[in-house]
């Protein structure tokens, strides 16, 4: 799914994400708004884990969608 349908379906995929990612708050899912950036720097704050594994678990959560 590319980023323009991503940042179209947001609020639908909230849930999906927040199962996920349950450590992340509406706040942080709000700000993140679609920007694949955004949510992997918050993922990566959140869980404590390298930038790199945090980007490439976004990628396959897209992939998987």
């Amino acid at each position: 799914m590319n980023e323009d349908r991503i940042k179209g379906k947001w609020k639908q995929l909230t849930g999906k994400i927040k199962s996920r990612w349950g450590d992340l708050t509406d706040d942080d899912l709000q700000a993140a708004e679609g920007d694949r950036e955004y949510l992997a720097g918050r993922v990566q704050e959140r869980y404590g884990i390298a930038k790199d594994a945090a980007k490439n678990q976004v990628e396959e959560f897209e992939k998987e969608l």
